[in-house]
């Protein structure tokens, strides 16, 4: 072998190395009608600023927030990203109110509040009680219009008071809220050690809360006139285990497909469960995912967020059609 060819063949060997070890996708399990087994997880891109709130828009498109930057992006069908708003005041988790206004829970200036479209953005809640909300961490709003929300209460890390300077003393501890399409707001659940993820079942008739310091997605029954009934565990969680602040499973963000499954963002992955509980299996990912929702003109495509990166995965699963999520 001449010179030329075994520098040919040592480059074309690097090249090949490098090529794998930038691509490698993950690749997930079979889970029936859910997602074929081998289906290559997608990175779209890595380096945003605190991964939350994602959810599909007509187009195809989804949107996600950026807490730490204080900005709404979007990504675009074909993997493209662009800002969609600046200035979000901390938008955390997303929905889509019947007329089609954005509304955010807010951690900067805590809030809930319509973001988008700009001429209609107002504040709807930002106190229970006389007491400033601690954490506003995810929402869903149902075909009336009612939002239901979770504040997640004070992180360690906030100190003594709010970004806004008000004392934590004088905050609300953690719970799960439901603002009525007049606007009137109330506490629902108290009991929850750490409300993380929220949403609704696919007839809007049972609400699942995520406990992020819990071993269990908890359910709600909701009845016609919007109150709810006891609470119960609805699926146990993979992953529990003793932390450095305490015992978690790391359960964030939540997805309901058409089917009424529900997707969890754990600490293990993507967690997948039948309408009754039972585990079905779970995606992994290379960072362990925070909240996820189904997008695209089908909605057959499943993005994933967190850690600062955001994937997507073709599922065989489609998102709820009669919810953005």
């Amino acid at each position: 072998m001449n010179t030329f060819h075994a520098l040919a063949l040592a480059a074309g060997f690097a090249l090949a190395a490098s090529a794998a070890f930038a691509q490698q996708p993950a690749a997930t399990p079979a889970i029936p009608g859910v997602v074929a087994a081998g289906t290559p997880i997608e990175l779209v891109r890595e380096g945003f600023k605190g991964t939350e709130g994602p959810i599909g828009l007509p187009d195809g498109s989804l949107l996600f927030t950026e807490t730490q930057d204080k900005r709404i992006t979007r990504i675009a069908p074909d993997g493209s990203v662009s800002s969609f708003l600046e200035n979000s005041n901390g938008a955390n988790g997303l929905g889509f109110a019947p007329n089609g206004d954005l509304v955010a829970v807010q951690v900067a200036d805590t809030r809930v509040g319509v973001v988008h479209p700009p001429e209609r953005a107002r504040s709807l809640v930002e106190r229970f009680d006389g007491r400033r909300f601690g954490r506003p961490n995810d929402l869903v709003v149902d075909k009336r219009g009612t939002v239901y929300f979770t504040d997640s209460g004070i992180n360690a890390a906030q100190g003594t008071v709010q970004n806004d300077g008000t004392p934590t003393d004088a905050v609300a501890p953690p719970a799960v809220y439901r603002i009525s399409p007049a606007g009137a707001l109330q506490r629902i659940a108290a009991d929850i050690e750490r409300p993380n993820g929220i949403q609704l079942s696919p007839d809007e008739k049972v609400l699942y809360v995520a406990n992020t310091w819990g071993e269990h997605v908890l359910a709600y029954d909701i009845a016609d006139d919007g109150s709810i009934g006891p609470r119960r565990n609805f699926a146990r969680l993979a992953g529990y285990r003793k932390t450095d602040t305490g015992y978690s499973s790391g359960a964030d963000g939540l997805a309901v497909d058409a089917q009424g499954r529900v997707y969890v963002a754990s600490t293990v992955g993507v967690q997948v469960f039948s309408p009754k509980g039972e585990a079905l299996g779970v995606i992994e990912l290379p960072k362990p995912p925070q909240n996820l929702a189904f997008a695209g003109a089908d909605k057959r495509t499943l993005y994933v967020v967190g850690r600062g990166a955001a994937y997507r995965i073709v599922t065989l699963a489609a998102g709820n059609p009669g919810r953005a999520k």
